[in-house]
């Protein structure tokens, strides 16, 4: 990867905002029209969040202070709602790094622990048996995964087919933080694109512009046996979410921004999932994109995820 492969993200600079301010300015952006239709879930906000819920500011504009108070105030409520003892974290990003994963085909056999895990790890709603990750099986000659089943419950692996694990791209060029009207989401400089839950409204435009259908809405608050409530937590990332926002795989960056691996790499019992420092000539997933033959969905779109596949 030459210097100039080197890309930085240059992130809009927040003024003091709030959501009123953030709602006017999408108003203006997106036409009367369209706007109206993409705030339509905010009618339901005033009934399901606190006033102080109501008033935070945007993430980039919370100072140290303004963090503390916010993760004491939920961990608090995992504490009443789910009888648990959590801790929530903000960790940054590193310098020097940004994250890429690669996904050996050859050897996924569709066992699907990558799925569970990241149900698990993110405290996803137990009863709708929630991931971010699907895995498809599919026709040996395509890597169209309109052609494939992520739905398949038979034994695995099967004769004349293979397995393609999807989840979030983090594209260096994501096609959903453009179509935020509040800008809830964007990129970090580690190459990962967050949501500030606080701040979504519900609107749904994220989810639809993602050409890997790599978003999900949560329509209700997510039902968490105590005990398996992960307390290990980010505010950007595996926190428990409120319903009503669209939420999305982070690479496990209240992990993997301290030194370890996303949750879904250390259950994938095959090795399949390599994981790691892109700008790091010595790293393995360059070792992988320098010596395998490696592809990317959907390339002719030119959104540019950093989610590679091939195969030995």
């Amino acid at each position: 990867m030459s210097d100039s492969d080197k890309r930085t993200i240059s992130l809009p600079v927040l003024g003091e905002v709030s959501r009123r301010t953030a709602l006017k300015a999408g108003g203006a952006t997106l036409g009367l029209a369209a706007f109206a239709a993409a705030v339509s879930p905010l009618a339901g906000l005033r009934g399901r969040l606190s006033a102080q819920e109501l008033m935070q500011r945007h993430y980039k504009e919370l100072s140290a202070d303004d963090k503390a108070k916010i993760f004491e105030r939920l961990e608090n409520e995992a504490k009443e709602r789910y009888g648990a003892d959590v801790k929530i974290k903000d960790p940054k990003a590193i310098p020097g790094v940004r994250y890429g994963y690669a996904i050996n085909l050859s050897v996924c056999n569709g066992n699907g622990a990558c799925m569970e895990a990241c149900h698990r790890e993110n405290n996803h709603d137990r009863s709708t048996n929630q991931s971010y990750i699907r895995v498809f099986e599919m026709p040996i000659g395509t890597t169209d995964f309109k052609h494939g089943d992520s739905t398949y419950t038979h034994d695995v692996p099967r004769e004349g087919k293979y397995y393609l694990p999807v989840q979030c791209f983090q594209c260096e060029n994501p096609p959903c933080v453009d179509v935020c009207p509040v800008e809830a989401t964007w990129q970090e400089e580690d190459g990962i694109v967050v949501v500030d839950y606080n701040w979504c409204i519900g609107c749904r435009y994220c989810q639809a512009a993602c050409p890997y259908h790599a978003r999900r809405f949560n329509w209700k608050e997510p039902q968490i046996p105590a005990e398996e409530v992960n307390p290990d937590q980010g505010y950007l990332s595996n926190r428990i979410r409120p319903a009503g926002v669209v939420e999305k795989c982070h690479f496990c960056l209240h992990r993997t921004r301290e030194g370890r691996q996303p949750a879904c790499l250390e259950a994938c019992p095959t090795g399949a999932r390599i994981f790691g420092n892109l700008l790091d000539p010595e790293s393995e997933i360059r070792t992988v994109l320098r010596t395998k033959r490696v592809f990317v969905l959907k390339e002719e779109l030119g959104a540019r995820p950093t989610l590679f596949y091939f195969f030995d």
